[in-house]
């Protein structure tokens, strides 16, 4: 049996607890405490140390998710979640551009503590004032090999789709490696 861990990543209120909980086949071990700040009301809790789910994708695949808090009095817990890492998701709020500075930075400490493949997930397209995947690339400078995918972190087959895309580019990696 393969195990694969993943972790997603991004910004406060970006999805990250809703895309693990779409898809994992096991109820999600959370972290999430209430929020107390007047500041943050634009959501009720936020996830203070990981949020913890499984899929197993075949008799000999399974992958492991991870997520991380998004606020930044929490980011000590982002280098423990990376230890072991194949791969990260970057959850993008694609609705709140007042987020993308916040999710290059989180982007680029992951890409600090190891080169592992990774693919930034532009959630919310859904709603009508998201910004396309493409438009998403050029504010956070990305190179062009790096797939900035389409998702609606409450729909299965959408989070499906950016893990599948993930995981061929951890499969790839590890070919690549051991040839």
């Amino acid at each position: 049996m393969q195990a694969v861990k993943m972790v997603i990543t991004g910004p406060f209120s970006s999805g990250k607890t809703e895309f693990i909980g779409t898809i994992s086949e096991i109820d999600v071990v959370s972290t999430e405490r209430k929020i107390t700040s007047s500041a943050e009301k634009i959501k009720e809790s936020t996830t203070v140390a990981m949020d913890f789910g499984r899929i197993t994708v075949d008799e000999d695949l399974v992958l492991y998710l991870f997520g991380t808090p998004g606020q930044r009095r929490f980011d000590f817990m982002w280098d423990i979640l990376s230890q072991g890492m194949l791969g990260f998701v970057v959850m993008v709020d694609s609705t709140k551009p007042e987020t993308f500075r916040e999710a290059k930075r989180i982007l680029e400490t992951f890409e600090s503590y190891a080169s592992t493949p990774y693919v930034v997930a532009a959630n919310k397209q859904d709603q009508e004032d998201a910004w396309d995947p493409e438009d998403l690339r050029i504010i956070l400078r990305l190179r062009p090999e790096v797939k900035v995918l389409p998702c609606v972190a409450l729909s299965k087959e959408s989070v499906k789709n950016v893990l599948l895309e993930l995981l061929y580019s951890i499969l790839e990696q590890l070919d690549a490696d051991n040839a």
